[in-house]
């Protein structure tokens, strides 16, 4: 069992944010920390490891199980974006405050979140628990949301958690009950490549993708017009937004390319399928290439998610913090995955997306206090009330 005591939940950010979880890397280090910090009494401890062995999901629990699935989890993802930028005013993996806020490189996104479930969790007397309190860590959501599609398609008895999830991404502590999802797809044409004096010789695999990307920026506009079902709960983009990001092809100007590739994303609305705007991408390039054959594969894909208006997880965190109506935002998050195995989500956390993914990221210093008492108060009512 782990001596170590318990930290602030400031200090406890600090030690999380010197860990360089940049999704490239493996994040065992940072399990390793958190592993140690909440072995404590009562405290069941699971890892899920990736499929190549380098990453894991940490599973904490607390409490006894229960068929019902009453009791809450707290979710949030461990790996954050590259720190790369030259514009940083302080080292991105050491927690800085800068006036009323905490700087560095996943403070809003989200090891400040993580700090205080992490904390939530590690200062429970278990013996209190009416209902269990669980954690479920994840690794790379931002490259995909592979973790927690892990968790969802893993072995059924690690998800035996509590059904209602607060995932910990920062809404500057709005609770939100929508968010869209996302498809990769990337398409390869083949052509023979050849010396360009002689074109006779080969075939130009550009030339075919040219044209699906026109046939793309087609669709791109006949989605915008279109307006599906839960398209008003995203007033600024109301519709599937289809962008083609990554266009690869040629190796020199006196060379016949004899592959292209495009890649394209595309922010699907809840309740939209995956497979059905896949075919219907396949369809319009084919439309544009007649006679010539192409691959279409999916790199990967993040389903949007909803939690009903009614749900009694929304209604009680818009209750703490006197919210009313329906929020959303246009990300994806581990939320999506989750929903898909019968987990209730809500994304509720401390800090802005606004300054995630950004140099000098940052979080209130009273917010990230905030947000640890409406976690108390959240794991009071669902966990220690009679």
């Amino acid at each position: 069992m782990s001596s170590a005591p318990l930290l602030s939940d400031s200090a406890l950010l600090e030690r999380l944010a010197a860990f360089d979880t940049t999704s490239r890397l493996s994040n065992i280090p940072f399990v390793d920390f958190v592993s140690d910090y909440l072995d404590r009494p009562g405290i069941r401890l699971e890892r899920m490891r990736s499929p190549d062995g380098t990453k894991a999901n940490l599973i904490a629990r607390a409490g006894a199980d229960r068929d019902d699935g009453e009791g809450l989890t707290l979710s949030g993802h461990m790996d954050v974006v590259p720190a790369d930028e030259p514009d940083w005013g302080s080292p991105p993996f050491t927690l800085t405050r800068l006036g009323e806020t905490y700087v560095a490189r996943g403070a809003a996104d989200m090891k400040g979140f993580l700090a205080l479930a992490i904390n939530r969790l590690a200062g429970l007397e278990p013996a209190r628990l009416r209902r269990p309190l669980a954690l479920l860590l994840t690794y790379d959501e931002e490259i995909g949301t592979l973790g927690a599609r892990r968790f969802a398609e893993g072995d059924s008895s690690a998800r035996r958690l509590p059904r209602d999830v607060i995932v910990g991404e920062p809404t500057s502590l709005r609770v939100v009950r929508l968010h869209k999802g996302m498809i990769r797809l990337q398409l390869t044409f083949h052509g023979r490549a050849a010396h360009s004096g002689y074109p006779h010789l080969g075939r130009n695999a550009i030339e075919p993708a040219a044209r699906a990307i026109d046939a793309l920026a087609g669709l791109r506009a006949r989605m915008e017009a279109e307006r599906p079902p839960h398209g008003e709960h995203f007033p600024e983009v109301p519709y599937a937004a289809l962008n083609v990001g990554v266009v690869t092809g040629g190796s020199a100007v006196n060379v016949i390319p004899d592959r292209c590739t495009i890649q394209v994303g595309i922010r699907l609305l809840p309740g939209m399928k995956a497979e059905a705007m896949t075919e219907r991408v396949r369809e319009v390039v084919a439309g544009a290439v007649p006679g010539e054959s192409f691959e279409l594969a999916s790199l990967g894909e993040s389903p949007a998610m909803m939690l009903d208006e009614s749900a009694v997880l929304h209604r009680e965190l818009c209750g703490l913090v006197g919210q009313r109506g329906t929020e959303s935002v246009a990300f994806a998050t581990d939320a999506g995955w989750l929903q898909t195995v019968g987990l209730r989500c809500a994304i509720f956390g401390p800090g802005s997306i606004e300054v995630a993914h950004r140099p000098n990221e940052f979080i209130p210093i009273a917010e990230f206090l905030r947000g640890g008492e409406l976690l108390d108060d959240i794991v009071r009512r669902r966990c220690l009330a009679g």
